[in-house]
């Protein structure tokens, strides 16, 4: 099967609050990103369509890529979205729904720290214009560190609150932080979610758990030489298998953590993405 690089994106601004800075990828290396895929000779594909494949479908092209984007920044509708209009790319965008700003109202509340995030107009925009919505949980905690009740909450009613902003169904989620457990990637599946992304910075293949679709996370210090290398199939593992025993201690260490009222690496990505690796 041939690699096929899942691009993770967050923020893509100038002007990043601190916390995701790390993040954060700037308009222009944005655009210089979108000319290196095409450069490559890549066909951009939609994520279903990843999905579809996986699941027995169609055949993907012979090179691709998807590109997703994480939490639902603001800056997707005002830096992204034209961008990918203008080259007539897919995407996916997955919303962490209490950080939504509903009409002249205010967010229902996440663990997200304070940015500019996007509406529940923007966001039924987006989906009017063809950028597919996913989800990415209610509040955004680590779920492989809660009690299966709150995790039920966390999925379902993230998928509920989505499809009734958009009058249809939605099927493509993301675990936040990458995290997940394979009690975890159960309850995602039996809520009605029928494909979910980690991080584990490898390629996928088409021959794989759709619930854990691995993909590349671009940083603001990624290298142009890196990129070119994951454009080109090559930089990073390919879809491994199975579990590491640094990703299991690891999260046994969090819950913990989380027990005693001391969970590990707070609200955001940063300190702890960059420890995911299952």
């Amino acid at each position: 099967m041939s690699a096929v690089p899942v691009f993770l994106y967050h923020s893509v601004t100038s002007d990043p609050p601190p916390w995701i800075a790390p993040y954060t990828v700037t308009p222009r290396a944005f655009a210089e990103q979108l000319d290196r895929i095409a450069d490559a000779g890549l066909t951009v594909i939609p994520l279903r369509r990843l999905v579809a494949a996986i699941r027995g479908g169609p055949a993907l092209p012979a090179r691709c890529a998807v590109l997703t984007f994480d939490d639902g920044f603001a800056d997707f509708y005002w830096s992204v979205a034209p961008l990918l209009t203008e080259r007539a790319l897919p995407a996916t965008v997955f919303i962490t729904t209490g950080a939504v700003h509903p009409p002249g109202g205010t967010p229902e509340g996440s663990l997200l720290p304070p940015a500019a995030m996007l509406s529940w107009r923007q966001i039924a925009t987006l989906d009017a214009l063809g950028i597919e919505i996913g989800g990415h949980t209610v509040t955004h905690p680590q779920l492989d560190a809660l009690p299966a009740q709150r995790v039920w909450h966390e999925v379902v009613d993230c998928k509920r609150r989505l499809e009734d902003a958009l009058n249809h169904a939605v099927y493509a989620f993301a675990y936040p932080h990458g995290y997940s457990s394979s009690a975890v990637r159960r309850t995602v599946r039996e809520a009605g979610w029928t494909s979910a992304c980690a991080v584990r910075n490898a390629l996928a293949t088409a021959d794989r758990d759709p619930m854990r679709i691995p993909r590349l996370m671009v940083r603001a210090d990624t290298r142009p030489e890196l990129f070119t290398q994951w454009v080109r199939g090559g930089g990073a593992p390919v879809n491994p298998a199975g579990e590491s025993f640094r990703t299991t201690g690891w999260r046994l260490y969090r819950r913990t953590r989380a027990l005693l009222g001391r969970p590990v690496g707070g609200p955001s990505e940063s300190g702890t993405l960059s420890r995911e690796s299952g």
